[in-house]
């Protein structure tokens, strides 16, 4: 039984459970103690006038009248069974909602990552070649714009200057899927995933630059050196690919939290992404579209970290030994 716990994999899906588990419950518990509910907000001020009889119905309706631990173990039980509930607003499950808006983050996810990787990667590459010199001030410039300046700011920088001096709006369209329309979407995307992509590339230059000044340092280097290993063979292949698993730990973070995290630039450039689900779901109350959705970001985001974790070990022998 000892050696059944120690197992990686049981301790791995037992943290993965409890995580899960708390943060159905954290979301649970603020949700509820948010003021109003989704009869107050669906009505506005017409739910004072509601007679008592009226309010019991509604309540019933919404099962808002069972007690909160009978409402919270019926919904997570509802979420075993695929049922994920049901938005009044949209008229559609809150499945359906969230097969059709968690494509569009993870699209934009991957768009703002590769962005991030192709700025910071080689910057922090730069940076690290020439410690203190005019290049690392560069990075360093570049590292603390991307973590200084807010995504809501840049965001709304750029989509009026680039509507107001070029013309180029493509999002004021109707959203179009890359099945649909490659090209458009590229175009609606290319926008929000520049400026998720600066901020994310901030924290990926700076753990390169000290990855590779640490690689840099290393006995075998200097033998590769000395050796006569040409100077862009030994960066590639011996500084960088030994400097790849905190570059690699790092991204994966990142890609965990844009999943999430990128609400504020959905929002500005009207995509229709998990993002702006769950906000909207807030403003309009509907506790289905909210604990459901948050409650799937957090499986994604562990996910990634999962295969941010085997990524590491398949790059890193000394990391599959531990």
């Amino acid at each position: 039984m000892r050696a059944f716990l120690r197992n990686r994999a049981v301790r791995r899906a037992a943290g993965t459970a409890g995580t899960l588990f708390g943060v159905a419950v954290f979301v649970f518990v603020m949700l509820r103690a948010i003021p109003g509910n989704q009869i107050t907000a669906g009505l506005g001020t017409e739910a004072a006038a509601l007679t008592p009889a009226q309010q019991a119905a509604l309540e019933r309706y919404y099962g808002l009248d069972r007690p909160l631990v009978a409402q919270f173990f019926a919904w997570l039980g509802n979420m075993f069974t695929g049922n994920f509930g049901y938005s009044a607003r949209n008229q559609q499950s809150v499945l359906d909602l969230t097969l059709r808006s968690l494509p569009v983050t993870a699209e934009l996810a991957v768009l703002s990552i590769l962005l991030a990787l192709l700025i910071g990667v080689p910057l922090g590459m730069l940076a690290a070649s020439r410690p203190n010199a005019a290049r690392d001030a560069l990075g360093q410039v570049v590292s603390l714009a991307g973590l200084s300046i807010p995504a809501f700011l840049l965001a709304t920088t750029l989509l009026s200057v680039f509507a107001a001096s070029f013309g180029f709006n493509p999002n004021g369209q109707g959203f179009a899927t890359l099945a649909e329309d490659p090209l458009l979407n590229l175009r609606q995307m290319v926008l929000p995933a520049l400026v998720l992509g600066f901020g994310i590339a901030a924290p990926i230059l700076r753990t390169t630059r000290a990855a590779v000044l640490e690689v840099r340092s290393e006995d075998f280097i200097r033998t590769a050196r000395a050796k006569g290993v040409p100077e862009r063979r030994l960066q590639v292949r011996h500084v960088l690919g030994n400097a790849l698993v905190p570059i690699v730990t790092m991204t994966g973070l990142q890609f965990g939290y844009l999943l999430g995290g990128a609400v504020v630039v959905e929002q500005i450039f009207s995509v229709p992404g998990i993002g702006r689900q769950v906000l909207l779901g807030i403003q309009q109350k509907e506790y289905a579209v909210v604990q459901s959705t948050v409650l799937v970001i957090a499986l994604a985001f562990v996910l990634v970290n999962l295969l941010t974790d085997v990524l590491y070990r398949v790059i890193d022998p000394r990391v599959r030994a531990s």
